[in-house]
């Protein structure tokens, strides 16, 4: 784990990945990745789940080795109070320091006074051009202005770019807005279908890992591998393979 503390972010999975898989076997495909930070997505550990529950659930991860960075993309979609409250009392419970979500404009006011009161981080997901709220980085940066610096944002990478956002330009906009990062690759940069594994497609690894670098980002970078789903390990170890080999060049 040399390189990515030089760096001063780390490398990290979104469990979404490994979403066809249950969460012992999930667990012990994350542990082949070598990486040691987690995006939980709520398959692996359900909204529902009892307070036992979730100590097992939280207890499996850390067993394995494996910190949970964040939980999600998880929708808040609502607009009554005591509905999201109840995602901040999960990721309370979960020690989720982070929720990455899909909200609406409407109801951030009252997404942030929760955020608050629960001192949780909200990272807002972008989702690209089908996304009638939070398509871009831009608009979630606009929506967040002046708001408490909890409340920020989760650049996707490929979804952005798809947006048309220029991804390195973004981080330095962002500043310390910039809460996670869910990072895929593209073999078409307006293509969704066109994912493929990191280093095989047109995304600027290399000058988005130096941005980060030179703003001194300190969260986690999370592979989020969507395609393949019944059989992700081989294309994340080579995704992982070449961004750990971006991150070793930065070092040296």
């Amino acid at each position: 784990e040399a390189a990515p503390d030089a760096a001063g972010f780390q490398l990290g999975v979104a469990t979404y990945s490994l979403r066809e898989f249950q969460r012992g076997l999930a667990i012990r495909m994350i542990a082949k990745l070598g990486v040691t930070r987690v995006s939980v997505k709520d398959f692996h550990l359900p909204y529902t789940s009892t307070p036992a529950e979730i100590t097992k659930a939280v207890s499996d991860f850390k067993k394995a080795g494996l910190t949970i960075v964040s939980g999600g993309n998880t929708d808040l979609k609502s607009n009554d109070p005591a509905d999201l409250r109840k995602y901040f009392v999960y990721a309370q419970a979960c020690g989720m320091p982070m929720l990455v979500t899909a909200p609406l404009h409407e109801n951030l006011g009252a997404i942030e006074k929760l955020a608050k009161e629960f001192d949780i981080q909200i990272a807002i997901h972008t989702h690209g051009p089908e996304d009638r709220n939070f398509p871009t980085p831009k608009v979630v940066l606009d929506a967040v202005k002046g708001m408490d610096p909890r409340m920020g944002l989760c650049m996707d990478v490929g979804h952005s770019m798809r947006g048309g956002a220029d991804v390195v330009q973004e981080i330095v906009n962002a500043g310390p807005r910039l809460l996670d990062v869910h990072f895929k690759d593209l073999k078409d940069g307006k293509v969704k279908e066109s994912q493929c594994d990191v280093g095989e497609g047109v995304m600027p690894v290399v000058a988005i890992f130096k941005q980060l670098q030179k703003v001194g980002y300190r969260g986690s970078v999370n592979l989020e591998y969507e395609i393949n789903s019944d059989d992700p390990l081989p294309g994340m170890l080579h995704s992982f393979g070449y961004m750990k080999g971006v991150l070793a060049g930065l070092a040296g």
